[in-house]
Formats: structure tokens, C-alpha cells, sequence
């Protein structure tokens, strides 16, 4: 079944889509170790560092507009819930915002 907001925008479409903004910020390397899924631990599974958190809510911002506030949603949690984030729950924000 797919997740659909209001304006087309789907889970399978955003996960491609945040898989190509990953791709850019930390580079290609990243897909050696298999496909970007809503399972990706930022921590755990990619290893970010800070800086790139911020190139990524950089690239939402340039890909979706001022509709998804990343930055906002993440000031938002505790540490660790941070850290137990996944591309899932990013992707699935990014469906709510563009949704709401």
C-alpha cells in the first residue's frame, strides 16, 4: 500500500528522493553496503556527522520548500531520540508536511 499525501507525494517517492540528497551529501560511497530503506539508521547504519545533518536539512529545504521545517522537527526531540532516528522517520515528516 502506498502512502499518499494530498498533492502525490508518497513515501516510495520521498524515499528515492531523500536516497539522492543522501548520495549528495555524504557521497556514493554510501550505497555499498546496500539500497537506502526506511530501516537507515542515520546513526548506527550511515554514521552521520553533525555537519551533515545540516547539509540534509539544507537539501530538504532546496527540494520540498519552507513547508518541511527539518530543522524545527529535530530541535524538537531529545538526544536520543536523535540518535535512534531513521530515514523512515524523516521520509514519513516529510509526507506529514507536505500532507498538513
Amino acid at each position: 500500500m502506498t502512502d499518499a499525501a494530498p498533492d502525490g507525494v508518497t513515501t516510495e517517492s520521498v524515499l528515492a528522493e531523500m536516497e539522492r540528497i543522501l548520495v549528495d551529501v555524504v557521497g556514493e560511497d554510501l550505497l555499498l553496503d546496500g539500497p537506502i530503506t526506511l530501516d537507515t539508521s542515520f546513526d548506527a547504519d550511515l554514521q552521520l556527522e553533525s555537519i551533515e545533518f545540516v547539509a540534509l536539512s539544507e537539501q530538504l529545504l532546496v527540494t520540498y520548500g519552507e513547508k518541511v521545517d527539518f530543522v524545527t522537527w529535530l530541535a524538537g526531540m531529545e538526544l536520543d531520540d536523535i540518535i535512534a532516528l531513521t530515514v523512515g522517520d524523516v521520509v514519513g515528516f516529510v509526507v506529514s508536511s507536505l500532507g498538513g
